[in-house]
């Protein structure tokens, strides 16, 4: 099987790891791509929100299947391009991709089917922002309607900072605050049969014990010890079967991978929201421990055929991934620094320990390695235990050097503790 990976983040470099892990897969390429997958895959100049240039390329490399990562292109409608053209694509329509693409439109869906979920306004104007806050009151939610890249939500006690964000935004949804915990379960669907992933927790916010802004993601693990055991078959029948059953009957078939977001509540399970595309970080640890050889599952997401799949295999392992971030991310980061260490990690940590390249690039006059961008590298590791995937994480973290480089130094520690 021909494979064409769409993106160039840590995400897709997750994917192109375990593509070309699988003995099915006999030739692996990423349009863009990064430093990191350039080691498992060739690499090809391509815009990544262009349609017909993802379908030439598609068509030239022959490829079996193509898996569009990140939200972007798959809100741009790039899936229905290479669909038209015949090629099986792992992703969902850009209609039924507005479950991510429009906040507004997702609670829409989750209302028609009868989906738990917090209570929300959708507000276009100043005095509409007021009333909604008003009647929810601190803290304050509020999340702008469209694509933001993980960084469009606002969590605050600040009235000003609440009013300041849904006064900036288009179109904004505010809702109620919902406690408890977070949980990231993604599902695998051809649009009629959900086929669930392992559970991951992932952490917001840029700095340790949740503080500082948030941020598109900071780390993760799997699997949750302190989750019921019933958690993935309930999200299953609650939540992702009726949202797919739901978009079907809207005539918005929805194919690919659907995210939700959960928070477990004191009331029971709350979807946050839904995305459209595996997560980053989550899937860095997700990946980690799937041992069914992912190309088939995806190939036969996009031709329709999931319920002829043999049950999922697991790894028992635990997986943790650290995100290595830029200077001063998340606001504008700094790029271009170069990074020192992936050789040693490579030679010391593997197989237990290993990197994913995020907002990385070769330079081209020297070849080394520099940062691209805000997340720059996830440093993911397994082991029999969360503790034991925490060490070593956190030992090949030690070894990246990457000057004003930040990192939390707290994930899974919690969940480690009470395991």
């Amino acid at each position: 099987m021909k494979v064409l990976v769409i993106g160039g983040g840590a995400r897709e470099h997750a994917l192109c790891r375990s593509l070309s892990l699988d003995p099915a897969v006999s030739a692996l390429h990423c349009a863009p791509g990064n430093a990191g997958i350039a080691e498992v895959a060739e690499l090809h100049p391509v815009d990544a929100l262009d349609g017909s240039a993802v379908t030439a390329l598609a068509e030239k490399l022959e490829a079996d299947l193509v898996v569009v990562g990140p939200e972007a292109p798959l809100v741009a409608g790039v899936a229905d391009a290479v669909r038209t053209a015949g090629i099986p694509v792992f992703g969902p329509s850009g209609e039924a991709a507005q479950l991510e693409g429009s906040k507004a439109f997702a609670k829409d869906v989750m209302a028609g089917a009868g989906v738990p979920t917090a209570r929300s306004y959708v507000c276009t104007t100043p005095a509409e922002v007021d009333e909604a806050l008003d009647a929810f009151g601190a803290p304050y939610v509020v999340k702008d309607d469209g694509l933001a890249a993980g960084k469009g939500v606002v969590v605050t006690d600040d009235i000003e900072k609440a009013r300041a964000h849904g006064y900036a935004c288009e179109r904004v949804v505010i809702e109620e605050f919902l406690d408890g915990p977070e949980v990231s379960l993604f599902a695998i669907t051809d649009g009629t049969t959900v086929v669930p992933l392992q559970p991951a927790q992932d952490f917001k916010r840029a700095l340790d014990d949740d503080e500082g802004p948030n941020t598109g993601g900071m780390g993760a693990y799997s699997p949750l010890p302190w989750a019921d055991p019933k958690l993935v078959e309930e999200v299953l029948d609650t939540v992702l079967q009726p949202t797919v059953d739901e978009m079907k009957k809207r005539g918005t078939t929805f194919s690919g991978l659907l995210y939700a977001g959960l928070a477990i509540t004191s009331r029971g399970v709350r979807v946050i929201e839904f995305n459209a595309r595996f997560g980053d970080p989550e899937t860095q640890v997700v990946l980690a421990r799937l041992r069914t050889p992912l190309a088939g599952v995806l190939l036969a997401s996009a031709n329709g055929t999931l319920a002829d799949l043999e049950p999922l295999r697991w790894s028992d392992d635990a997986a943790v991934t650290v995100v290595i971030a830029s200077h001063n991310y998340p606001d504008t980061p700094r790029t271009g620094d170069p990074i020192t260490g992936l050789d040693e990690v490579a030679a010391q940590d593997a197989p237990n320990a290993y990197v994913l390249h995020a907002g990385t690039k070769q330079d081209e006059e020297s070849g080394a390695v520099v940062s691209a961008g805000g997340r720059v590298l996830s440093v993911t590791a397994t082991g029999t235990d969360l503790t034991q995937a925490r060490e070593r994480a956190y030992v090949a973290v030690t070894r990246i050097g990457l000057d004003g480089s930040q990192h939390r130094t707290d994930i899974a520690a919690k969940a480690a503790a009470e395991s």
